[in-house]
């Protein structure tokens, strides 16, 4: 995939907005499909929450937003040098069988992440987390 543009913004719960608006404004110029939009968004709103609440133990924080493409998709990596975290791999999956009264609160961010994208890929690479979320740019079929 190829580079569009990079930015990088402190990892702080304030700053999603910002970073969202950046992604999506970016993706319309990039004929992303307007009702995937909403799912773009979702799933790096959720990424992001991570990121800002768990991935570094003290500032500096910052997470490098990298927009990539290639004629059939459109990637967000979110890279960060917080805590070695994979979460496709390490975030507890949610018991969605159990009544919701004995659910505890939260925990279904990786789920949605899942659902939304038509991919989702993490790896380590140089002391720092990079979470891809991609979109096809043709709606997938069920």
């Amino acid at each position: 995939m190829e580079l569009v543009e990079e930015r990088v913004f402190e990892a702080e719960r304030g700053n999603i907005g910002d970073i969202t608006a950046f992604v999506t404004a970016t993706a319309e110029r990039k004929d992303i499909p307007s009702g995937r939009l909403p799912h773009l968004e979702l799933a790096l709103e959720e990424a992001l929450v991570n990121i800002c609440t768990y991935a570094y133990r003290k500032p500096p924080r910052e997470v490098t937003v990298r927009l990539l493409e290639d004629e059939r998709r459109f990637s967000v990596e979110l890279v960060d040098e917080g805590i070695p975290f994979d979460p496709l791999e390490e975030a507890p999956q949610p018991d969605l069988a159990a009544p919701l009264e004995e659910r505890s609160a939260g925990g279904l961010g990786v789920l949605l992440i899942r659902r939304v994208t038509d991919e989702v890929h993490y790896r380590r690479e140089g002391g720092r987390n990079i979470l891809a979320l991609v979109i096809n740019r043709e709606r997938r079929t069920p």
